[in-house]
Order: structure tokens, then sequence, then C-alpha cells
């Protein structure tokens, strides 16, 4: 079973999230910021990371950067989700690691779509 990790401050996000991906077949663990993202990671290694920029205590940003210095976690793949949608933002979010960018609102169809192409072999 694949894991996954959601990481987004916005309860009804979180929750739409969390149920789309048991539905399909995932383990899922929940952050509602960047730095219980990484409490997390000390104890997991999710297949993917659907990760927001704009959180309490963490950025997004800094996380993913935490996140590429362990090496434990050099397969997850990383996926924003973000509002924050001007071209310097994404490639920003893309330079410091992120696999791919998906900027908010987004379809649950298309971002489940994005899951599947990162996470195949």
């Amino acid at each position: 079973m694949k894991k996954i990790l959601i990481v987004d401050d916005e309860p009804n996000i979180v929750m739409a999230l969390e149920y789309t991906f048991r539905k399909n077949n995932f383990e899922v663990f929940i952050a509602r910021d960047g730095q219980e993202a990484l409490d997390i990671l000390e104890q997991q290694t999710p297949d993917l990371i659907i990760l927001d920029i704009m959180m309490p205590h963490v950025d997004g940003y800094a996380t993913v950067t935490q996140i590429k210095q362990n090496p434990k976690l050099g397969r997850c793949k990383i996926l924003f989700l973000s509002a924050k949608s001007k071209e310097a933002e994404i490639e920003k979010g893309l330079q410091l690691g992120a696999d791919a960018y998906m900027t908010k609102p987004f379809s649950i169809k298309k971002l489940l779509e994005q899951a599947d192409a990162l996470l195949e072999p």
C-alpha cells in the first residue's frame, strides 16, 4: 500500500484529500504545518508528500528544504499544492526540489492523476 503525507493547515482540504486517498488505497498521514510534517517524517517514509506552502510555524518552502537534506527521504515524491500561483513562486517550489506543483483551487481528479503519474515505477 502506498503511503501519502498530506501537509495543509486548511481542515476542509485535509478532509477531502484524506478521504480521496484512503478511498484509492493509500495509507494517509496528516500534518497541519511543516514542523508536524517533519516530526512525522522521523517515523514514516511516505511515497508522496502533498505540501501546502502558506502554513503556520514552518512553511512549505522551509519544509521541502529540510526534507531534501534527509537522505532517508530521497525517494519521496513531493507535490506542492498551494494558492501561490505566480510563476516565480512555482519556479521557487520546483527549484527547492518539488517534483510537481499544482495551484488551488484544484480538481481532485487532476490531483489523483498527478499523484499516480509521480508514483509510476
